[in-house]
C-alpha cells in the first residue's frame, strides 16, 4: 500500500511496486523530474503520435478527420479524467470500481506526495495512458464512422471500461489481488482498446469499396513519422511505470529498446520471405508490435526475455494484420487488433513465462509457479476482453440510438474530411 502525505487519499497500486517496498513518503527532486517528463512523452505520443501514424494510413479525404477524432477524444478523456476517472481508478473501493472519494481531486493538494512523487503528477501520468488508450480505438473504425459517434462511445467506454480495468489491474481491484503481472499497460490499454476497436469494425460495418477498391495509405512518411514519435514517447509509456528514477526504470527502457528492435527485424524478414520486398509499412508496423507486446513485460523481464518476446511479437502481428484480419472478416482500418490486440496477449502471457528468475526475470511472488503466474495471466486477457467487448457492444448501440453509428454513403464516398469538419488536408 502507498502511503501519502497530507490529505489525499490511499491508494493501492500495482505500478508502484518499487515505491511500495521502499515506503518512501518523501518527495524526491529527481523522481518528479523524471515523471514530468515521461508524461509528457506518453501525451506525445497521442497528440501527434497516434494521430499522425493513423491519418497516414487512411486515404486522403479523411486524414483531417482522423487527427480531429484523436484530439478532442482526448480533450474529452482529459477532462472526465479529473472529474471522476482517477478517483474510480485509484481510491480504494471494490474488486471493479474504486470510490468518488477523490471526485474532482477532491482532498488532494499541491503538496500531497504518492510514494516519491508529487500525487498531481501521479495523476497527470495515469491521464496520459487514459488518453492513449481511447485513442487507439478509433482507428478500427475510421473513415466511416460519426463524428458525434465517437464521442459519445469514447465517453461511455472510458467509464465503463478503462477505468474498471484500470482499477482491477494498477489500482488494487480483482486482478490486481489475483496477482496478474502488466507492468505499463498490455491489458489496461493494448488488449483493452484493440477489443473495443474489433468490435466497433463490426458493428458500424465495412468501408464503400471494401475489397474493391484501392484503400492504400495515402502518406507513408506520416506513417513512420508517426511511428517513430511512439518508439521515442514509448520510452516514458514503460520506464515512467517504474513512477521512480530508479533501476526498474532503466530495465524496462532498456527492455523497450530491444524488444522493439527484434520485432521491427523480425516483421521485416518474415514480410521479405513471403512477398519479396520488406516494407517501411511493415517495418513501422514491427516498430509497434514490438512496443505492444513488452509493454506488460518491461520491468519484470529480463533482456534476453524482452528480446524473445520482441522476436515472437513481429512473426505474430505480420501474422495478425495479414491472415488473422481475413479470417475474421473485418475491416479494421488502422489494424488495431491485428497489432494491440495480437501482440499485447502475445506480450501478456509471455510476461508470465520470463518474468522467472530462472529466465533471468525478476521472479514471481513467493510460492508462486511459472504454471499458476501464466494461468492468472490467461484469465486477466480473457477478462479484458470479454469486459470490453460488452461495454463496446453496448455502448456503440447507445450512440447509435442517439446519432447513429455511421455516415451517409454519398458522405463517406466524398470523404469526411469536408462534409464531417469543412476542410481539406490538401488543396492542391
Amino acid at each position: 500500500m502507498i502511503k501519502r502525505i497530507a490529505k489525499s487519499t490511499l491508494v493501492a497500486s500495482a505500478l508502484l511496486p518499487t515505491m511500495a517496498m521502499a515506503g518512501t513518503t518523501a518527495a524526491s527532486g529527481a523522481d518528479n523530474a523524471f515523471m514530468m517528463i515521461c508524461t509528457a512523452l506518453v501525451l506525445f505520443m497521442t497528440v501527434p503520435g497516434i494521430a499522425l501514424f493513423y491519418g497516414g494510413l487512411l486515404r486522403s479525404k479523411n486524414v483531417l478527420s482522423m487527427l480531429a477524432q484523436v484530439m478532442v477524444s482526448f480533450a474529452l478523456i482529459c477532462v472526465l479524467w479529473f472529474i471522476y476517472g482517477y478517483s474510480l481508478a485509484f481510491t480504494p473501493g471494490g474488486s471493479f470500481f474504486g470510490s468518488f472519494d477523490a471526485f474532482l481531486l477532491k482532498g488532494i493538494a499541491p503538496d500531497s506526495v504518492s510514494g516519491s512523487i508529487y500525487e498531481y503528477i501521479f495523476i497527470a501520468f495515469q491521464c496520459s495512458f487514459a488518453t492513449i488508450t481511447v485513442a487507439l480505438i478509433v482507428g478500427a473504425f475510421a473513415e466511416r464512422i460519426r463524428f458525434s459517434a465517437v464521442l459519445i462511445f469514447a465517453a461511455l467506454w472510458f467509464t465503463f471500461a478503462y477505468l474498471p480495468i484500470a482499477h482491477m489491474v494498477w489500482g488494487g481491484g480483482y486482478l490486481a489481488h489475483d496477482g496478474a503481472l502488466d507492468f505499463a499497460g498490455g491489458t489496461v490499454v493494448h488488449i483493452n482498446a484493440a477489443t473495443a476497436g474489433l468490435v466497433g469494425a463490426y458493428m458500424v460495418g465495412k468501408r464503400v469499396g471494401f475489397g474493391k477498391d484501392s484503400l492504400k495509405p495515402h502518406n507513408l512518411p506520416m506513417v513512420f513519422i508517426g511511428a517513430s514519435i511512439l518508439y521515442i514517447g514509448w520510452f516514458g509509456f514503460n520506464a515512467g511505470s517504474a513512477v521512480s528514477a530508479n533501476a526498474t526504470a532503466g530495465l524496462a527502457f532498456l527492455n523497450t529498446v530491444i524488444a522493439t528492435a527484434g520485432a521491427i527485424l523480425s516483421w521485416s524478414f518474415v514480410e521479405w520471405f513471403i512477398r519479396r520486398k520488406p516494407s517501411l509499412l511493415g517495418a513501422s508496423s514491427g516498430c509497434i508490435a514490438g512496443l505492444v507486446a513488452v509493454t506488460p513485460a518491461a520491468g519484470t523481464v529480463g533482456v534476453g526475455g524482452a528480446l524473445i518476446i520482441g522476436l515472437i511479437a513481429g512473426v505474430a502481428g505480420f501474422w495478425g494484420v495479414t491472415c488473422l484480419k481475413k479470417w475474421l472478416r473485418v475491416d479494421d482500418a488502422c489494424d488495431v487488433f491485428g497489432c494491440h490486440g495480437v501482440c499485447g496477449i502475445v506480450g501478456c502471457i509471455l510476461t508470465g513465462v520470463f518474468t522467472a528468475s530462472s529466465l533471468g526475470g525478476t521472479g514471481y511472488a513467493e510460492g508462486v509457479t511459472m504454471g499458476h503466474q501464466v494461468w492468472v495471466q490467461l484469465v486477466s486477457v480473457v477478462i479484458t476482453l470479454v469486459w470490453s467487448g460488452v461495454v463496446s457492444f453496448v455502448a456503440l448501440k447507445i450512440a447509435d440510438l442517439i446519432v447513429g453509428l455511421r455516415v451517409d454513403n454519398e458522405v463517406e464516398r466524398e470523404g469526411l474530411d469536408l462534409n464531417s469538419h469543412g476542410e481539406n488536408a490538401y488543396n492542391s
